[in-house]
């Protein structure tokens, strides 16, 4: 079992037909405000392995696994790596850093190999498959790098300023150049909740920086967005964030997804011929 779409679809690269696969959260849930049902706990309780984001990012998972003494079987794909923190989020999220390690692909090549020693472990039989497998996407994944570098290089570094819903893309910002000039919720989480000052501080920060567009993520409410986009004249831009899109959409797998916000980013912020 994977916790998100985006967990699963790493997972499912890397086990291919030897594993039978389950994604806990549906298509388009946001994983911070997920309430889990009673089947939930079933379903953990089948898993023989159980993949997790980790990095304090499914809050809903902890009391869960306790009710299917399931912990021992869980696989937190993102302890091997160091958090990023910021303080923008210090008063607003009690996590150890920011969760979203996804958004930088060298970060999901760390995964990979996890996933895939995990499940040679679990099956030694299908071991060699397993470790191919990881050979094979994590190429994909140096790939999609190179092309994120080539497609960003679009745009003149003074331009490189984003402004988010919350603080989702911390690692994407630190790899490819960018500058988190502001978030509409000051944290990692979707439901932290910024106060009336923050909110015009982030206005003023807008203005003076002549910011063109909000990236707002299509998982989560985008009412405060919409505010800040109408007083300060920016117009919004939907990302995808938690969740992928459904099977044959814009953002059916990791890699499409990566390439759906990198030309979201460029499209928005590189100057117009």
């Amino acid at each position: 079992m994977a916790t998100t779409t985006i967990v699963g679809d790493v997972v499912a690269q890397i086990g291919g037909d030897l594993i039978d696969l389950s994604v806990l959260l549906p298509v388009g849930t946001d994983p911070h405000s997920f309430t889990p049902t009673p089947q939930d706990v079933a379903k953990l309780s089948d898993a023989d392995l159980i993949f997790a984001n980790g990095a304090g990012l499914e809050s809903f998972l902890t009391p869960l696994i306790e009710s299917a003494g399931a912990a021992e079987r869980v696989v937190y794909l993102s302890d091997p790596l160091e958090l990023l923190k910021s303080s923008a989020a210090d008063e607003h999220d009690s996590t150890l850093g920011d969760p979203h390690t996804w958004t930088d692909p060298k970060n999901v090549m760390v995964w990979v190999q996890t996933i895939a020693d995990e499940l040679s472990r679990l099956d030694p039989a299908g071991a060699e498959k397993f470790q191919a497998n990881a050979v094979t996407y994590t190429l994909e994944l140096q790939a999609l790098d190179d092309w994120i570098r080539q497609q960003v290089a679009q745009i003149p570094e003074a331009r490189r300023q984003i402004v988010t819903d919350h603080l989702l893309f911390g690692y994407y910002v630190a790899a490819y150049g960018f500058k988190q000039v502001g978030a509409v919720v000051p944290g990692y989480s979707t439901l932290s909740e910024p106060s009336a000052q923050e909110l015009a501080a982030l206005e003023d920060a807008i203005k003076s920086l002549n910011v063109p567009a909000i990236f707002v993520g299509n998982t989560v409410n985008p009412s405060l967005s919409e505010r800040v986009a109408g007083d300060t004249g920016m117009k919004l831009v939907y990302v995808y964030t938690g969740s992928l899109s459904d099977p044959g959409g814009e953002a059916a797998t990791y890699l499409d997804y990566m390439r759906y916000n990198t030309r979201a980013f460029v499209e928005a912020l590189a100057p117009t011929p």
